[in-house]
């Protein structure tokens, strides 16, 4: 009994050791002292518990060091980042809810200096406040480094920097190495009625100069500036990219003289990427410099002669397939172009039968996969062709072509989703990537002008054996468990977002493998096999789409209108992109109405009678436009005549531009009731 005793002693002393220890490291990291981007210092006693950021890159910041349980609202700019399911939308960034702020009882709000009444109304509080502008590169290190002392999180802030600082470093050196390499001039495109550029202090020339791009110095600083057309001329830009919404003020003034006479223009070198990307520098401001450099030198990026890497594997990730005739199963990361691709590798301990819609029936096989190329190798895949670059994928991961089958795809794939279903001796296994935020269509509906790379691939592979006939016949029923699961979504096609949900990106496939067991000669919609394979698919693009895109079925209106390219402020003041648009208090109502659940929910449902008036399935909108007039009455507080058409976008569809309308018609008039009464006051 002694040596029990003893023996506890020292165990129970290591113990409260290590607690302490632990409990110290944690309390030790507080009193902070930060700086805020305006100068001000801020003393932190502890994490703070309540956070509202209303500013998207420091929301991205917060996100990616894991701070997500300290955040309580967010704006809508924000909710398809990883890990904002959920999170209360406080607004947008130009005019958020103080409403809605309030309700989460903050002690700490991330705004920009914009938000100037809401400085003045909470600085007399015990919120702090941190004022958060980038300018610069560094500024933006700056900002993640403060937001990660912040919340404890300096180890993950650095790893952040760190990250984005080796993307910058290695195009760095990769142009250094480029023999007589001829710097092109290029410009960021801005505006919404004439041409605008980033001045000549913005982060933004930063990230063209790190590009290895000539930015334009035009002697003007600030967010963004006017261009002239003799200012266009002199600078001649030889590439010129801009975000998405930009595209409609291209094809409107490079059709004119003068702007149209420049080489980029005269090329066909005009870009355009996502908004998250051009106009933050934050957390993935190496990879935009990484993706922005290789289509600006595409044809050098392509040469092989100019590779600073090695090509072949650098590490890989093992993943646990319980299948008999499973060898191994891993996620292969591995250098190409100079840049890492990553590879779903599923290798089999004998030869088997597959069939894939990309390459039809194909026997002895060995290895399947599933293969992601990221952006900045999409411009010299495409500029040295496919064969090529299945033959680039392939001698990166030892794999041999007569044995292996290949899927390509644009999704991450540390963003697969793994899914499995199983009944009695029944077990499926569905290999999921998808992103469909870039070419998703409506089959039947939209026009194919092109082919690419699959971006919905999906791999089944099952403890049974398939027969041919089972085979082709899951093809079948893992399409339509994945247009099951898109439509569940609600996912837009790309092409005609307004008027069709998506059956697909119009890129996908499928693969599946015979494998070994039973026999099984039915997978159809009928048969247990067919129920598996279908629920599995479902699944996984939902997941898989989650976690690419950040959608999910109960995301917010602002979302659901973005996806059919309906943008409150650009409807009211005709802005394009957001960071373009200055603030509009119409647009703020108009903002904060559908922030209340009774308004949101009365748009969504006008997007699902828009999208069934489009079918054919209701005729009569006598009823819903009655609910309009209600819905306006409501927000107005008095009787409405009728509504009036305050949308010009004769594009919209109707049902839902008359929604819009009813909830603008009773903000305007709502307005009027409020100025008639304060005059008689």
């Amino acid at each position: 009994m002694q040596i029990k005793k003893n023996l506890r002693i020292p165990m129970c002393c290591i113990i409260v050791f290590w607690l302490l220890t632990f409990c110290t490291t944690s309390i030790a990291a507080y009193p902070v002292s930060i700086q805020d981007s305006k100068g001000n210092h801020l003393v932190f006693a502890s994490q703070p518990q309540a956070v509202v950021s209303l500013v998207p890159s420091a929301a991205e910041i917060l996100f990616k060091i894991g701070a997500k349980k300290f955040i309580k609202a967010i704006t809508y700019h924000d909710c398809t980042l990883k890990g904002a399911e959920g999170k209360l939308i406080a607004g947008g960034f130009f005019s958020p809810s103080l409403e809605k702020i309030k309700s989460v009882s903050p002690d700490l709000i991330i705004l920009s200096p914009i938000h100037k009444n809401l400085i003045k109304i909470f600085k007399q509080t015990d919120c702090k406040l941190f004022v958060f502008k980038t300018s610069s590169i560094e500024d933006s290190y700056r900002n993640i480094r403060a937001l990660g002392k912040i919340f404890n999180r300096e180890n993950q802030a650095e790893k952040v920097i760190k990250e984005n600082i080796s993307e910058i470093n290695h195009i760095k050196l990769k142009l250094a190495g480029i023999k007589n390499l001829k710097r092109k001039r290029v410009m960021r495109l801005m505006g919404k009625k004439t041409i605008m550029t980033p001045g000549s202090d913005s982060f933004q020339n930063e990230i063209i100069r790190a590009a290895g791009g000539i930015s334009p110095d035009f002697g003007k600083k600030g967010d963004i500036v006017q261009v002239t057309k003799k200012e266009w001329m002199n600078f001649n830009p030889e590439f010129i990219y801009g975000c998405t919404p930009e595209k409609k003020l291209a094809k409107k003034i490079f059709q004119q003289p003068g702007w149209k006479d420049v080489a980029a223009v005269k090329n066909r070198r005009i870009y355009f990427f996502p908004c998250d990307l051009t106009c933050r520098a934050s957390t993935n401001t190496g990879y935009f410099v990484s993706w922005l450099s290789s289509e600006i030198y595409t044809d050098e990026f392509s040469n092989p002669e100019n590779d600073i890497l090695s090509t072949g594997i650098t590490r890989k990730r093992p993943l646990k397939v319980n299948l008999e005739y499973v060898r191994s199963a891993a996620i292969y990361y591995s250098n190409i172009f100079d840049f890492e691709n990553k590879t779903l590798l599923i290798d089999f301990k004998s030869p088997m039968k597959i069939v894939s819609t990309l390459e039809g029936s194909r026997d002895n096989i060995t290895s399947i996969a599933n293969h992601f190329t990221p952006p900045p190798t999409w411009g010299p895949g495409y500029k040295t062709g496919i064969d090529h670059l299945r033959s680039s994928i392939l001698k990166a991961v030892n794999r041999q072509a007569k044995s292996t089958s290949l899927l390509i795809t644009g999704a991450d794939m540390d963003k697969l989703s793994i899914q499995t279903q199983s009944y009695k001796d029944m077990k499926v296994y569905a290999f999921v990537t998808a992103g469909v935020m870039g070419n998703a269509q409506r089959m039947s509906k939209d026009t194919g002008r092109f082919y690419e790379p699959g971006t919905i691939n999906i791999i089944i592979i099952t403890n049974m054996k398939l027969s041919q006939r089972a085979m082709t016949r899951a093809i079948i029923t893992a399409t339509e468990g994945k247009t099951a699961a898109l439509d569940d979504l609600d996912i837009r096609s790309s092409f005609t977002p307004g008027i069709n949900e998506a059956t697909g990106t119009g890129t996908d496939n499928v693969l599946v493998v015979q494998g070994c067991g039973v026999k099984i000669d039915n997978t159809g919609g009928h048969s247990k096999m067919g129920e598996l394979i279908a629920k599995a698919v479902y699944t996984g693009v939902k997941e898989a789409v989650l976690k690419q895109n950040g959608i999910y079925a109960e995301r917010s209106v602002f979302q659901r209108l973005k996806e059919r390219k309906i943008n409150i402020y650009q409807l009211v003041s005709g802005a394009g992109c957001a960071c373009a648009c200055k603030n509009d208090n119409f647009a703020a109502m108009v903002e904060h109405i559908l922030l209340e659940p009774e308004y949101a929910g009365f748009i969504e449902a006008s997007l699902a009678i828009s999208d069934e008036y489009e079918k054919g399935l209701i005729k009569d909108l006598t009823s819903f436009k009655m609910w309009c007039t209600n819905i306006a009455e409501s927000i107005a507080g008095t009787r409405i005549e009728k509504i009036n058409d305050i949308i010009s976008d004769d594009t919209l569809p109707m049902p839902v531009k008359t929604a819009l309308n009813a909830i603008m018609t009773g903000i305007k008039v709502r307005q009027l009731f409020n100025y008639k009464k304060k005059s008689k006051m």
